[in-house]
C-alpha cells in the first residue's frame, strides 16, 4: 500500500471497504431494528393515510356534487362497505378526510421519534465505538498528527450518518410509497391517463443513476477537504503561541485560507452538480403534471378520448389525477436530496468503517502471561527499533527501504532497584528506547523482558500498570490539579492524593493557589507555569506508585533551585524501584548505578559516573561542558578525544 501527500492515515484502508452503508446496517442494525421497524411501518401508513383525500374528493365530486354523476365508488374497495344515500355518501366523505389527516399527523409524529431513536441512538454508538478504536491504535497512527481528520470522522462523519439513517431512509421509503401508491390508484382509476402521467418516470430514474454514478467521487472529495482543514484549523489553533511570538498570523491565515479554499472548491463541485439534477428532476416531474393535465383537461373539455385512447373520463377522476399528480412531484423532488445524502453518507461511512479497520499491531497477546509481584528486573537484550518499518509492519506494508534504525543493537540490564540513567545528543534515540519497554512501540529484532518476561507475553494493562512514565512533555487535561493528580486512578482519596503532591514538592505551590487542589489547570495545563505541571505530572507517578520508574528529562521545565527540591523527591521515590531516567543536565543522574551513553542509536559507553569520568570519552566531555570548562570541551572534541 502506498499514499500520497493528501492522504489521510485511514485513506488506503477507506478505499478497501465493501459496501459500507450495508455494512453501517449489518454491525450497528442489530439491537436497534424495533426501533427501525416501528419508524417504517408508522411511515408507510401515514403515506398512505394522505393518498385517501384526493381519492374520497374524487369518489365525492363524480357520486355527490356532479348532477347525473355514477355511483359512489372507491378503488379495491367493495361497494357493500359504502353508504348508498348521498347524506350518508357525505359524511362517509368528510369523516374518512378527516380520519386521514388525523392518521397522517399521529404516524408522523411516531415515525419520527422512533427515526430519531434509531439514528440518533446509531450516530452514538458509531462515534463511540470509533473514540474507543483510537485509543486502540499504536502511537505510529498519532505520529501523522491527524488530530483534524479524527475530529471530522467523530463529528462530521457521524452527523451524515445520522441525517442518512433518520432523513434519506425515511424520504426513500415516502417516495417508494408515494410513488407506488400513487401509482396504483392512478392505473385503477385510468390507466390510460396513468401512462401520460407516469411517462416521465423512466427518464427520472436514468437521470437519477448518472447523478449518483457522477458525484460519487465528487463526496469522496469533499469528505477529504473537510478532515484537511480541521486538521489545519486543530494545528493553528495548537501552535498559537508559536505563530504569535514569530509573527507567522499571516502565514498561518493563508494556510487555513488554501485548506478552505480546497473545501469551497470541491463542495461547489457537488453543488454545482446538485444544481443540474434538481431542476432537471423537477423539470421532469412539471413535465408529466403539464402532460396529464393537458390530456386529461382536452378530454373532460371535449367529451372524447384524444388520440388512441377509449373510453370517459369523470371530473372527479381528472381532479384526483391533477391531486395525485401534485402528490408525486414533491417526492420524485427529494430524490435529489436522498441521493445527496446518500452519497455523503457512504463517503462518511467509508472513512468511518476506514478508521475502524486500521490493525492495531501492539495488542494484548491471545494467551497473556502474569506478571504478579513484580521486583522490576528490566533488561534490553540486542534491541533494534525503527519508525518507518514500525509503521510499515503495522499497515501491512513492504519493509523494505525503511530508514536507519533509530535504536541499533543495545543491550543492558537493570537490577530490581538500580537506578539507569540515558545521556546523550538530542536524537540520539534515549527517549524511544524508553518508551519501547511501555510498548508504546514494538521493537523490531531484539527484546526487552521484566522480571524475566518478554514484554510482548504481557497483557498492557499489566505492564503500564508496574511502569510510571514522566515525561519531557508534561500533559494535562482541562480540569482540576486533584483530577489531574488522580488520572489513571480515579478513585484515590483525597489524602493520598496531598501525599503524592507533597512527594513531588507540589503541594506548597498547589495550596497557595485561591482554589487549591480545585484549581482549574485550563486546556492542556496552560494556567501552571512549566515547573508546576512538571510536578503535578510526578505526582500523578508518585500516586501510581509504580514498580519501575520511566523519567524522560522529568526535571527539564523547571529552574534549578526547583529542579533541586524535585530531585530530593525523585530521590525519594526511586529508593526500592528501579529507575530509567533521561536527564539533559548530568547532575540529576550521577548517583546512578549505571550511565549509558547512546550516539546514533547505539550504546558507547558506559559505566557509573566516577568510571565515565575516568575514560575521559564522551561522558567527561559532556560533563566537563555542563561544569562550565566549555573550552576545553570543544578543543578535546576538536582533537578527536573520547
Amino acid at each position: 500500500m502506498s499514499t500520497t501527500d493528501d492522504e489521510t492515515p485511514f485513506d488506503e484502508y477507506r478505499d478497501e471497504v465493501d459496501r459500507p452503508l450495508s455494512r453501517l446496517f449489518l454491525e450497528y442494525g442489530p439491537g436497534r431494528l424495533l426501533w427501525f421497524a416501528i419508524a417504517m411501518v408508522a411511515n408507510f401508513i401515514a403515506q398512505i393515510s394522505s393518498l385517501l383525500p384526493p381519492l374520497i374528493l374524487g369518489a365525492a365530486i363524480d357520486a355527490i356534487f356532479t348532477p347525473g354523476g355514477e355511483g359512489y365508488s372507491l378503488p379495491v374497495v367493495p361497494d357493500v362497505w359504502l353508504p348508498v344515500t348521498e347524506t350518508g355518501q357525505f359524511w362517509f366523505s368528510v369523516s374518512t378526510i378527516a380520519g386521514a389527516f388525523i392518521l397522517v399527523g399521529a404516524f408522523t409524529w411516531v415515525y419520527g421519534v422512533s427515526a430519531n431513536l434509531f439514528a440518533h441512538d446509531v450516530m452514538h454508538t458509531v462515534r463511540v465505538d470509533c473514540f474507543q478504536k483510537m485509543q486502540s491504535l499504536d502511537m505510529t497512527f498519532f505520529d501523522d498528527k491527524q488530530t483534524g481528520e479524527v475530529m471530522a470522522v467523530l463529528n462530521n462523519d457521524t452527523q451524515n450518518l445520522e441525517m442518512f439513517l433518520d432523513n434519506a431512509m425515511i424520504n426513500s421509503l415516502r417516495l417508494l410509497v408515494m410513488v407506488g401508491g400513487i401509482t396504483a390508484i392512478l392505473f385503477l382509476l385510468n390507466w390510460q391517463l396513468a401512462l401520460v402521467t407516469l411517462v416521465a418516470i423512466p427518464a427520472m430514474f436514468a437521470f437519477t443513476y448518472w447523478f449518483m454514478v457522477t458525484v460519487e467521487p465528487r463526496y469522496v472529495r469533499q469528505r477529504a477537504a473537510v478532515g484537511w482543514l480541521n486538521t489545519r484549523l486543530e494545528n493553528s489553533l495548537s501552535g498559537m503561541g508559536l505563530t504569535k511570538t514569530t509573527g507567522s498570523e499571516d502565514y498561518e491565515v493563508g494556510r487555513v485560507r488554501k485548506a478552505s479554499k480546497r473545501l469551497f472548491d470541491d463542495t461547489m463541485a457537488v453543488l454545482k452538480l446538485s444544481y443540474i439534477y434538481r431542476p432537471g428532476m423537477e423539470l421532469l416531474a412539471g413535465i408529466a403534471f403539464a402532460a396529464t393535465f393537458l390530456v386529461g383537461g382536452w378530454w373532460i373539455m371535449t367529451g372524447t378520448a384524444p388520440g388512441p385512447m377509449t373510453g370517459t373520463l369523470q371530473v372527479g377522476e381528472f381532479v384526483t389525477f391533477l391531486f395525485l399528480t401534485q402528490f408525486i412531484v414533491a417526492p420524485l423532488a427529494e430524490v435529489s436530496n436522498i441521493v445527496d445524502q446518500y452519497e455523503n453518507a457512504k463517503a462518511s461511512s467509508e472513512r468511518v468503517f476506514g478508521l475502524m479497520d486500521i490493525p492495531a499491531y501492539v495488542t494484548d497477546p491471545a494467551d497473556p502471561e502474569p506478571l504478579e509481584d513484580v521486583r522490576g528486573r528490566v533488561e534490553y537484550d540486542d534491541v533494534t527499533f525503527s519508525y518507518a518499518a514500525n509503521e510499515a509492519r503495522a499497515i501491512g506494508a513492504d519493509l523494505e527501504g525503511s530508514e536507519e534504525a533509530v535504536v541499533e543493537d543495545v543491550s543492558f540490564e537493570a537490577a530490581p532497584g538500580d537506578t539507569v540513567a540515558l545521556v546523550g545528543a538530542t536524537g540520539a534515540g534515549k527517549s524511544t528506547l524508553l518508551k519501547l519497554l511501555l510498548r508504546l512501540y514494538d521493537v523490531d529484532d531484539g527484546a526487552i523482558r521484566v522480571d524475566g518476561h518478554d514484554i510482548r507475553t504481557l497483557r498492557l494493562e499489566d505492564l503500564r500498570g508496574a511502569t510510571g512514565y514522566v515525561s519531557q512533555e508534561t500533559f494535562l487535561f482541562d480540569g482540576t490539579i486533584a483530577d489531574n493528580i488522580r488520572y489513571g486512578h480515579f478513585d484515590a482519596p483525597t489524602a493520598d492524593v496531598v501525599e503524592a503532591a507533597k512527594a513531588a514538592q507540589a503541594h506548597e505551590f498547589i495550596t497557595e493557589l485561591e482554589d487549591g487542589y480545585d484549581t482549574r489547570v485550563g486546556e492542556r495545563g496552560v494556567k501552571l507555569s512549566g515547573g508546576q505541571r512538571q510536578r503535578v505530572a510526578i505526582a500523578r507517578t508518585v500516586l501510581q506508585d509504580p514498580e519501575i520508574l520511566i523519567l524522560d528529562e522529568a526535571t527539564s521545565a523547571v529552574d534549578t533551585k526547583t529542579e533541586a527540591l524535585i530531585q530530593q523527591s525523585i530521590d525519594r521515590l526511586t529508593e526500592g524501584r528501579t529507575t530509567l531516567a533521561i536527564a539533559h543536565r548530568l547532575s540529576t543522574i550521577r548517583n546512578a548505578d549505571t550511565i549509558l551513553v547512546l550516539e546514533g542509536g547505539r550504546v558507547v559507553e558506559r559505566g557509573d559516573h566516577e568510571r565515565l569520568l575516568a575514560q575521559g570519552g564522551r561522558y567527561a566531555t559532556l560533563w566537563e561542558a555542563q561544569a562550565g570548562k566549555l573550552d576545553d570541551a570543544l578543543e578535546a572534541l576538536a582533537d578527536g578525544g573520547e
